[in-house]
């Protein structure tokens, strides 16, 4: 075996991580920069004299925006666990009629362009009054979360061992009474993943957004950050600073879930 093999390896991981996350430190650093030091050619690669007053501006302004997308995004989440866990459950262990075709359907839906789906429950939304509202929102986002919410529990329940289901069964147990009891705490894992998947796609959701909610006075931080660009086009250390708070809750959740969304990713993948 070539010794140097895996420091190349080590070598161009860094290389690759480095490149990834270098739009990442910019954000960080034009959002610690004044506004006269941007205009210097070339821009500084670290902030000589940083400042906050961007960040200032984003508490000023967002708070609202960042407080609405999280409620969206935890509705997101609770209404898409909701529907998918026992759609899966009743798929995966019931002997659903047709199950197969919901699931193919499923997978045919995920790929919908969202612009196609928007301009859909707008039609809906103008009819029933759900037009710039947090709660029509939350059902456009579950759309998107809950076709792979359904096809990942399935894949994961399917692979239950089934002497507990007939444990359950044998002592007495309802269908209902087994998913509560037995299926859902073994499923930990792909809860956690589905909800992880669900909030972010709420959180950074922006085709729906724009569409559904452009005149409401609650309105999602991707759709505020979109509104105060084009109101600030010269403070762009306000804009990068809006955009770095934006990235902390779903950097912390991803850190957090790491583990539990690993396992829940690869669950079903791999049977006895």
């Amino acid at each position: 075996m070539n010794p140097r093999r895996p420091v190349w390896k080590v070598a161009l991981g860094i290389l690759f991580t480095a490149v990834m996350l270098f739009p990442v430190y910019w954000m960080v650093n034009v959002s610690l920069t004044k506004t006269q030091d941007l205009r210097d050619s070339p821009p500084h690669v670290i902030p000589l004299d940083p400042t906050f007053e961007g960040f200032e501006a984003v508490f000023r302004t967002q708070l609202p925006n960042l407080a609405t997308s999280l409620l969206i995004g935890f509705g997101c989440v609770v209404l898409t666990v909701v529907i998918a866990a026992p759609a899966a459950y009743a798929i995966a262990l019931l002997n659903l009629r047709g199950g197969r075709t919901l699931n193919f359907v499923l997978l045919v839906a995920q790929m919908i362009p969202g612009v196609v789906m928007a301009m859909g429950f707008y039609a809906i939304y103008v009819r029933v009054g759900l037009l710039n509202s947090v709660w029509g929102l939350i059902l456009a986002d579950s759309t998107v979360a809950v076709p792979f919410g359904v096809l990942l529990f399935t894949a994961f329940m399917s692979g239950l061992p089934k002497e507990l289901l007939q444990a359950a069964r044998v002592d007495g147990a309802s269908a209902w009474r087994t998913f509560t009891a037995v299926v859902l705490p073994m499923s930990r894992n792909s809860v956690l993943t589905v909800s992880l998947f669900a909030f972010l796609w709420a959180w950074s959701d922006f085709v729906f957004a724009s569409t559904l909610a452009r005149n409401s006075e609650l309105r999602p931080i991707t759709l505020g950050i979109y509104n105060f660009i084009g109101n600030n086009t010269t403070q762009w250390n306000a804009i990068m600073a809006t955009a770095v708070i934006a990235s902390i809750p779903a950097a912390i959740l991803l850190v957090m879930a790491q583990r539990y969304v690993a396992a829940g990713v690869t669950a079903g993948a791999v049977k006895d």
